[in-house]
Order: structure tokens, then sequence, then C-alpha cells
């Protein structure tokens, strides 16, 4: 059977939610209000109402019937609209821009207008309209020559463009003939016109995504350590070219093993992707590819972690052919696992007597491509580590010292390169402005003997606090020039207010290379830019650095005379 495409409701009969204890009578009246059909210009009709009031009063549970604008029946359930809604990715229609083209009639068994979660639903939905019925309790009775019926007063709520406060309205109790008389289609043409305005305003002031970042604080980090982490990965997005429009953040023990975070957080979540007109959830963390997809099922819009922002970003930065070698292996091999079950269309074969056939679903035909593509960027990257190894030879021979300049990203490494051998590398006050390694050579006078040495200096991709395993493996050739070199040039953003942190992230990096660095220096860049008593406190911790400012100059004749003594204690 073809794989129903977005945009096409199927109507199946079945019948959703709390069916425990009903019996077969029960589900066929449930059954046959899939046989309704509306005039199209009328949110409801009294007949459909009492109907759908005598069903739910028999069962003596709430019932949620889902209408087209078609005005045909295209989802019944038993509960709630909280209980019965229909997953974002199964409407006909999402988007920030427009309703889903679906109005649901509830009945709720008290008389109380209805509650958040209630209105909650509709929004995550962007349903057309919800009408809730409030019951009687019990069928027709004659009161003075009139018929109350099952239905005692009812409510209208449907979503408003630009909220200031709340992201609906909710009308006061109406009569049932009230509800009745409203014209449906005059409804929701002016609620589109509204949104499709505020869309286009919100696209021409936006040209990337438009972000909600997710933060999840577990019990073993502190308050600053996750305000730090929260305030790097909005950099990230930024630098990927998003904007975050808003961060929602919870405290849990650990992670939720289906959503990360709570049931409730995730309809907070979806409520506010729909408000805000968002079209991308970005979270702090790695998520498994099943988290990824139940979130994506219960938001509606794409779902990547923080992992997939930097690979992204280094996608973009990548200018050399193996820069892009190693990203695109990245990449790959971070996909290749999170293959299952991505797009309706990668239907998988059954298990078991009767299934097995001699073809292949289109998902194990992507997974066989892609290892074939993995293998072969591999052999090409083993390719890239043997080249590299004979320059490194070459530079040996001539007995030429090599030192590799490492560091937190947005360190200021490719600046300080810039400046001690006179070259051009970019330079941005970005994460991962650079990316592929660069040598330059560098030619340094020693104070004493007028001596001139000669240097070479490479500029090495920047760190980062959990570094992708993805990224270690793919860049291997790259991350070779770190330990081959004969010293490393540890630079460090003092400025930055987590620098300690940054200090302790690049160390233990370092620490788990398969083969162990030489000595190190510690450089604390940008002095210029600190206050003195966070400059006293780099002094009294690492009393043997040395303190500069690339851009402004200030301490490179001492840094030259360091590198020399560098060189000298590493050979």
């Amino acid at each position: 059977m073809e794989p129903r495409k977005r945009g096409e409701y199927s109507i199946n009969h079945q019948i959703y939610g709390d069916l425990k204890g009903l019996k077969s009578s029960q589900l066929k009246q449930l059954q046959r209000l899939y046989h309704q059909r509306l005039p199209g210009d009328r949110l409801t009709t009294p007949e459909f109402a009492q109907r759908l009031a005598a069903i739910s009063t028999d069962l003596g549970k709430p019932v949620s019937a889902y209408l087209n604008r078609r005005g045909q029946v295209i989802r019944v359930g038993v509960g709630s609209p909280r209980q019965t809604q229909i997953p974002p990715l199964e409407l006909p229609r999402y988007g920030a821009s427009r309703l889903s083209g679906i109005r649901c009639i509830a009945t709720q068994l008290k008389r109380d207008e209805p509650g958040t979660a209630t209105l909650t639903a509709m929004a995550i939905q962007r349903l057309d309209a919800l009408i809730c019925l409030t019951l009687t309790g019990s069928g027709f009775q004659r009161r003075g020559g009139g018929e109350t019926g099952y239905v005692h007063r009812a409510y209208l709520a449907h979503l408003v463009p630009n909220p200031s406060e709340a992201s609906w309205m909710l009308s006061e109790e109406m009569t049932l003939e009230a509800i009745a008389q409203q014209d449906f289609l005059d409804l929701v043409e002016a609620l589109e016109g509204e949104f499709e305005r505020e869309f286009i305003g919100q696209s021409i002031d936006s040209d990337g995504d438009r972000v909600l970042l997710v933060g999840l604080r577990t019990q073993n980090m502190s308050e600053a350590e996750f305000e730090e982490h929260l305030a790097e990965v909005v950099r990230l997005v930024d630098t990927a070219g998003g904007v975050v429009l808003q961060t929602i953040q919870q405290g849990r023990s650990r992670p939720h093993p289906q959503t990360v975070i709570g049931s409730g957080k995730v309809d907070e979540l979806a409520l506010a992707v729909q408000t805000l007109g968002a079209n991308l959830v970005v979270f702090d963390r790695d998520l498994s590819p099943a988290q990824v997809r139940n979130l994506e099922k219960r938001i509606g819009v794409r779902v990547v972690d923080r992992t997939e922002v930097i690979l992204d970003i280094f996608a973009q930065r990548a200018q050399s052919r193996a820069g892009k070698l190693q990203v695109e292996l990245a990449q790959l091999e971070y996909t290749l696992p999170r293959l299952t079950g991505q797009g309706q269309n990668m239907s998988r074969l059954g298990g078991g007597i009767g299934t097995r056939g001699p073809g292949e679903t289109q998902l194990e035909t992507e997974r066989r491509a892609i290892g074939q593509r993995i293998s072969r960027l591999q052999r090409e990257v083993t390719n890239l580590q043997a080249h590299r190894a004979r320059m490194r030879q070459q530079r040996q021979a001539q007995e030429v010292p090599s030192i590799a300049l490492v560091g937190y990203t947005n360190a200021g490494k490719s600046t300080l390169l810039n400046v001690l051998a006179n070259s051009e590398i970019y330079t941005a006050d970005q994460l991962f402005a650079t990316l592929d390694p660069t040598t330059r050579r560098l030619s340094i006078q020693e104070d004493v003997t007028n001596v001139v040495h000669q240097l070479v200096l490479t500029d090495t991709v920047g760190f980062i606090h959990e570094l992708p395993p993805a990224l270690v493996d793919a860049f291997r050739a790259t991350l070779e020039e770190v330990t081959e070199a004969d010293a490393l040039l540890h630079v460090v953003d003092l400025s930055h207010a987590a620098w300690q942190n940054q200090i302790h992230s690049v160390m233990g990096i370092l620490a788990e290379m398969p083969i162990t660095p030489g000595p190190i220096l510690l450089v604390f860049n940008k002095i210029d830019s600190v206050d003195g008593d966070t400059l006293e406190l780099a002094k009294e911790e690492y009393p043997q650095a040395t303190f500069i400012s690339a851009t402004a100059g200030f301490g490179l004749a001492t840094l030259r005379q360091r590198l020399l003594q560098l060189v000298d204690y590493a050979r």
C-alpha cells in the first residue's frame, strides 16, 4: 500500500482514545459518526451536537469528533481533545501561516469552561475551531414546552494571531443554537488572513531558521554550568544562521528516556512552536533516534540536537577538499544509525514467515548506499593521513620545529597566527570561524644571540565541550597535526566568563588523544578585554603562562621568545 502523503488524511473509521469497558453496540454508535456530514459553512448543527452528547452521556465519558472543512467526520475518539488529539505530522496541513483545516467538537462531563490542557491541545493541532459541549446528564425533557436535550451549554474557542497574553480566544457560555448559527467560513478566512500577514512579517525579519532552544538541567549540573552551556548553544545556533526565539528550560534528575523532557513540557514546547512560528527545535544535548522521532511526532517541526548544529556549522565552514571530505564523513556516520523511521516512505518489511522476499526496502537501500559511501570516504581520509604524514616527514627532515595551535573555539588562534606569521587567514567573532588546518612558517630572532630560527605554526580546528565522537573520528587526519607536532600552543580566551572550564575541556580532549602530545605552553589571549582581578587570578593559577592580546599586539615579543624556549625544551 502506498504511504499516505502529508495533506491526505485517510478516514479508516477507527475509534481512538480510551476504549476500555465499551460494548460493541457503543463502538458501533461511535463508528456511525463517520457517516455524518455537516454543512460546509457551519461549525456544527444542533442535531449532530445532540447526537454526540447522547453517545457521550451513554458512555459516561467525553467524546471528541474531528471534522474537515467539507464537513466530513475524519476522526472519532473517546476522551478529551488532549487525549484524542491528532499528531501534528499526521495533520493534512500544518504551519505558522495557516490553520490545520480541521475543527473539533468535543463533550465534557463537567459544566466548567474548557481547561488549559484542552485549549493547549487545540493550539498544538492548530485547529480551525474547538466547540466544547457541556452535558445535562439526561436525555430530552420537556420543560414548559421546550426541549433541553443532552447539551447544557457550549463554548467556542479558536487561536488568536499575534497574541499578547493567551494564544486563544474562549467565548462565554453560549447556547447550542447560537453556536450553530456562527458562520464557520468567515471565521477561518479572517483568522488565516491574519496568520498569513503575521507569518510574512516574521519571514521578512528573519531569513534563517526560527529556533526554539530546549535546555535540560540534570542534578549533576550547577546553575552556572547550565547557563554557560545554554549560552554556548545559542552561539552555535547563531553561527549556523538560526535565530533563537525563546529558550525553554527544565530541571530533572535524569533525561526522560522517550522525550528527554517531561510530557507537560513537551506540550508547552509544542504550544510555543505554534505561538512563535518556530520551524526548528534545538536541544542542548545529544538525542537518540527514538527521542527525535517521538518529539517530532508530538511537536510537528524538525528537532535536532547539539551535534547536528555543530555538523551544520562545519559543513558551512569547510573550504578545502580535505575539510569537505571529513565533514561529509562525519555527517554520514552521524546519520546512519538515525535512518530508521525517517520519513513515511522508509517503511520496513516485516519479519518472520510470509514476509521475506528478494527485494529491499528503501530504508535498506539507503543504509547500503550510505555504508558504501562511508567506506569510500574512510579510505580517502586514510590517504589524507598518509599525505599529511609525508608533509610532516619533509618538515622534520629539514629540521624545522612544528608547533600546533590548539584551544577552545573562538579563543583567537587564527588571529594570533595571522599576527605572528603576517598571514591573512579568515577570522571572525564566531564559533568555528575557521575549520581547515593552516600551516605557516615563522621566523624568530633570538634576543641574546640574534640568531634567526625557523618554526612552523599550524592552526587547528577549535575544540568544544563534549566534542561529538563523529567529529573526532572523521577529523582524525586533522587532529593528527596536534599529536605529531613538537609542541602545542594552548590559546585561551581570558575574556570569556568560563575560561577555566574551557581550559579543562581542551585538556580533557588532549588527554584522550591516541598519542600523547608534546609539551604545552599556555597563552592567555584578549587580556585587553578583562578586568584586573581576572588577570591576577589567571597569573596566580598559571604562573608559567604567557599573557597577550593578539589584536592589540600586547605581549607578542615575549611570546616569540617563549616559543623558542618551548621548541628547545621539546627537542
